[in-house]
């Protein structure tokens, strides 16, 4: 039993740690211990650890290794892609015969399939192109989005690929080329998460999800009968009448009689919560309308409003179609823009800053229109369906710009969850 604890233990403590290292950043978990241990863990720790070494060895030993550490973070490298790939390929290898001539059929069929098709959409979401913006396509990402005066201006240009920045896209330092409609660079797939491949990456998610899910349901169901034969009484809910180290002891007998089967079952349902959490987090942020990319700047957005920084007035719609003319794709047009000052004084007036008006002090996300949320429906149709044309869908005797901004008057906008 021992040795069943360390084990329990030992993916226990992977498993939360994965989860801090992914999640820790979220604006949602600003100010919970699960941030703090994430600071410690890649901030105070490390620069305690750089501390120590200038003393012992004058920093040598933490410049070799922020050097590997430099190219294992910062560079396009297929090494997690290969980890990951051992972990399911093995587990699978370690699974499947063991539960094999114990199925149906038309399990069998159903695992197949559920086995393949993460393969399939690691393979699609790693070669894809995820968006990547040259001066030879950038005409056809200016056309996907327009700027929403908010967290996206017209005017701007990347610093290093000097082209102009199209609206949501993003340079990734780790690519190296900016990304149309950046979502995050995602090492386990070795490239970004972008317009090109999104609809892939999702798919990923979800089909690892059911992946997980479904083993550590198959083993538990072969695992619980075979454990039920030996002890009637046992179920994987303790009952009133066994104590919880009786029933241990009998799923430790259980597990360790077929250890291939225990190891990988455990290791199945103790992922899968993690794994699907971050399948549910990339899909509210669909159904939000924004991107990880976004929610993080929208986080930012809403600091400076609570500290007063943030001035809005109204955009009359033919500013708002300037910077990308003949673009008929998106239905829906900014109708204010908004700028973020240093002084907390609004703007100062200027003949090329578009707006009308007043400024006006905004202190409130829910006051301002996520411009690239068209409700979950159609936020699906931009990802899945390429250079989709928005203005062919809708009511005909309704525009589809009149149905979207009905459809948000009396609620608040959504930005994702910070």
């Amino acid at each position: 039993m021992g040795t069943l604890k360390l084990v329990l233990l030992g993916i226990l403590f992977i498993s939360f740690m994965v989860f801090v290292a992914f999640f820790g950043r979220l604006p949602a978990l600003r100010n919970t211990p699960i941030a703090r241990l994430h600071r410690l863990i890649w901030i105070h720790l490390p620069n305690a650890i750089v501390a120590a070494d200038e003393r012992l060895s004058s920093g040598k030993i933490t410049r070799s290794l922020s050097r590997f550490g430099q190219h294992l973070m910062n560079d396009r490298h297929p090494t997690v892609v290969i980890f990951f790939l051992a972990i399911m390929g093995v587990s699978e290898i370690m699974f499947l015969p063991q539960v094999w001539s114990n199925i149906s059929r038309f399990t069998q069929l159903t695992v197949a399939l559920t086995v393949i098709a993460p393969y399939t959409f690691l393979y699609l979401s790693c070669a894809a192109d995820p968006g990547y913006i040259s001066s030879q396509n950038l005409k056809h990402h200016m056309r996907l989005y327009p700027y929403d005066y908010a967290l996206f201006h017209p005017g701007r240009e990347c610093r290093t690929c000097r082209i102009p920045k199209p609206a949501r896209s993003k340079h990734c330092s780790i690519c190296k080329r900016c990304v149309a409609k950046a979502d995050h660079h995602c090492i386990f797939i070795n490239s970004c998460v972008g317009y090109g491949n999104q609809h892939y990456f999702l798919l990923l998610l979800l089909t690892t999800s059911i992946l997980t899910t479904y083993g550590g349901f198959l083993g538990t169901s072969i695992l619980g009968s075979v454990l039920k034969q030996r002890n009637p009484q046992w179920s994987f809910w303790p009952s009133k009448g066994m104590t919880f180290n009786k029933w241990l002891g009998i799923l430790g007998w259980g597990i360790q009689r077929n250890v291939n089967l225990g190891a990988t079952t455990l290791l199945s349902t103790l992922i899968s919560p993690l794994v699907w959490g971050l399948c549910i987090y990339s899909f509210w942020l669909v159904y939000c309308g924004t991107t990880t990319n976004e929610s993080l700047k929208w986080s930012e957005l809403q600091e400076d409003m609570r500290d007063g920084y943030a001035f809005r007035r109204y955009l009359p719609a033919s500013a708002s179609k300037d910077s990308r003319p003949g673009s008929t794709r998106w239905p829906v047009d900014p109708e204010q823009i908004i700028l973020v000052t240093s002084d907390a004084q609004p703007p100062v007036e200027n003949p090329s800053t578009p707006g009308k008006g007043e400024w006006e002090r905004v202190r409130q996300l829910r006051d301002v229109e996520n411009l690239y949320d068209l409700g979950l429906w159609e936020n699906l149709l931009d990802i899945f369906l390429p250079s989709y044309e928005f203005g062919n869908v809708g009511k005909k005797d309704e525009p589809v710009v009149e149905r979207q901004r009905s459809k948000r008057r009396g609620k608040s906008a959504k930005r994702g969850p910070f």
